[in-house]
């Protein structure tokens, strides 16, 4: 069978890439196409393995500046002839599933979220540009849209990482899909019991997952934070951070598995489509104190393995924290840890092929092979 994975782009390692990672693991004979690459990133994610892009990696500067060229993604999408496969699989959170198939190929979307800054996050992300930027994004964007809406029809069949995600393709797309959840490596984590009494965030410095409030609840309360990653917000939040936050800046992943075991429990702040954040904490045997919205409700249970605050202020936070503290002696590291299990690797692999062959065979019984 001939397969090609086509994703957005790969120029970070975040949670879209490991789940590209964990699908071109189930077909390693298959195609990747994507509009620009990191060579370091597919070398060593992705070894032997030949990345085809889109005419947008042969712009100028486009590996550092690719998000500029957005608006002319889709056409370059639609540029690629994928006639000749048999199954197509796009990894959508940008511009991925808009390319063209033939009618005898199958094309299934792993939707890790429609597009935020095109729809839900639209007015967050223009509020931020000055007037001039805001007067010519503007227009692109409602013609991003709608080309985004009616390349959703292009999709034969829908996977969503979360239930949250299914309602906002059903809310832009009115397409129906099925729930599979990204996998996390919770064997690269030891379930801890240790508690040196600091809380944890972890991810990047944006505004959507909320860091600034972090900084003020814990500013005003006092208690020890260590704030891992990196992003447009690190300069502002050091000079508004008191000394009990500490924040680090990007750190490598035997750095952060070692905050996770120290740790007296992740904060987690922001709407996320999924969060494999939270799921990386609890495999670590940690409680999650996390914003009750968003993909989140997925995967904390609130009592077992974490606590939810219901607003995105600094009392709400603060609240919840405090109430964490009167119960901490409840979370039971070795629960957390077994409720993390049901996000694992071999549960995607299987979960993903048995939705693929059931898709596999529909289609074939339709063409009447």
């Amino acid at each position: 069978m001939r397969v090609a994975v086509v994703h957005y782009w790969l120029i970070k390692w975040r949670g879209g890439e490991r789940v590209l990672k964990a699908i071109v693991n189930q077909f390693p004979d298959c195609d990747i196409y994507t509009h620009v690459f990191d060579q370091n990133l597919v070398a060593r994610e992705f070894p032997n393995k030949k990345v085809h892009t889109t005419f947008i990696a042969r712009l100028p500067l486009a590996r550092r500046f690719y998000k500029s060229y957005l608006p002319l993604m889709p056409l370059a999408l639609e540029q690629l002839d994928l006639r000749h496969y048999d199954l197509v699989i796009s990894s959508e959170s940008g511009p991925a599933k808009g390319i063209l198939t033939g009618p005898l190929t199958t094309h299934i979307c792993f939707c890790h979220s429609p597009m935020r800054y095109a729809w839900d996050m639209y007015h967050e992300y223009i509020a931020e540009f000055g007037l001039v930027k805001r007067a010519l994004v503007a227009p692109l964007m409602s013609r991003l849209r709608q080309w985004d809406q009616v390349s959703s029809q292009r999709v034969d069949h829908y996977i969503a990482n979360s239930n949250f995600v299914a309602a906002r393709i059903k809310k832009y797309y009115r397409r129906e899909s099925v729930v599979i959840n990204p996998p996390v490596a919770i064997e690269e984590f030891v379930t801890s019991i240790s508690n040196e009494g600091f809380y944890l965030s972890v991810g990047q410095l944006v505004s959507y997952k909320r860091p600034d409030l972090l900084v003020d609840a814990f500013n005003r309360s006092g208690r020890s934070l260590v704030i891992i990653g990196n992003g447009e917000m690190l300069t502002k939040l050091r000079k508004l951070a008191k000394a009990n936050i500490q924040l680090l800046g990007w750190q490598g992943n035997d750095v952060i598995r070692d905050y996770y075991a120290r740790c007296c429990a992740l904060v987690f702040p922001g709407v996320e489509d999924f969060g494999i954040v939270p799921v990386e904490a609890m495999a670590s045997g940690k409680p999650v104190i996390a914003f009750q919205q968003g993909g989140a409700l997925e995967t904390v249970v609130e009592g077992v393995s974490g606590i939810f605050f219901g607003e995105q202020t600094t009392e709400s936070l603060n609240d919840a924290v405090g109430r964490f503290e009167m119960n901490a002696a409840k979370f039971d590291p070795h629960v957390i840890r077994a409720h993390a299990e049901k996000f694992s690797l071999q549960r995607f692999n299987k979960a993903f092929m048995d939705h693929v062959g059931t898709v596999l065979s529909a289609s074939e019984s339709r063409r009447g092979i």
